[in-house]
């Protein structure tokens, strides 16, 4: 898999706003995919004492959750470590393992935000935009917008609204669990992108997608 859009990732702060504020106008808010048979679930780990990030890919079959394919890879973040911008520290690392990846997912979960962002730009939609390609944004934690908690059960909801703007859910995956939030990253609606992460969470708060890829890139850095 390679990128349909390029853009240069040697950028200052400020340059890498305008980038957002101009590519977010692409991001599409309505479903625009077909049948879903591969779900992949993204995860960026960051080393402790240095730059290392290990990007992390596992791609599972949409109805079983069984994986069929996982990659990793390590890389030198060279973007400062800034709330707001954290896809352009990311996703170079990312860019680079889907280079290797054999099986195209038909729809991606990202672990991060894909409009609830104060640009409506954040992982999931860089993500989307530059490979044209349905992203969810997943995040353990709101990042921008308010929201009433929703109700215990699972599978409850409130909107995360920033303003008067909708841009996300807070999605109860599990009874009396905190809620995970929702966006929409490209080509999926809200309503999907809930529908999808719902389906990919079994047993625990986060989906399957988002545990899987964190386990193999824990496993990927400790042992190569």
């Amino acid at each position: 898999m390679t990128p349909l859009i390029n853009h240069a990732w040697d950028i200052t702060p400020d340059e890498a706003i305008t980038l957002q504020l101009w590519l977010s106008k692409r991001v599409v808010r309505v479903d625009e995919l077909s049948t879903v048979s591969k779900i992949a679930g993204i995860d960026v780990a960051y080393h402790k004492q240095n730059a290392t990030v290990v990007a992390s890919i596992v791609v599972v079959d949409a109805e079983t959750l069984e994986v069929v394919e996982r990659l990793a890879y390590s890389d030198v973040a060279l973007f400062p470590y800034l709330p707001g911008l954290f896809s352009f520290r990311e996703l170079p690392a990312i860019i680079k393992l889907f280079r290797n990846l054999q099986t195209r997912p038909d729809l991606i979960i990202c672990d991060g935000q894909g409009i609830a962002h104060p640009r409506r730009f954040g992982l999931a939609s860089h993500l989307g935009v530059l490979f044209d390609i349905p992203t969810i944004g997943c995040g353990k934690s709101r990042y921008v917008g308010d929201y009433t908690p929703p109700a215990v059960a699972r599978g409850s909801l409130s909107y995360l609204v920033d303003g008067t703007e909708v841009i996300g859910a807070a999605l109860r995956t599990q009874e009396n669990i905190n809620p995970v939030f929702v966006s929409i990253g490209h080509k999926v609606s809200l309503e999907t992108a809930c529908h999808w992460v719902l389906k990919a969470t079994r047993h625990y708060r986060l989906p399957e997608t988002t545990r899987l890829a964190d386990q193999y890139g824990r496993h990927f850095h400790e042992n190569g």
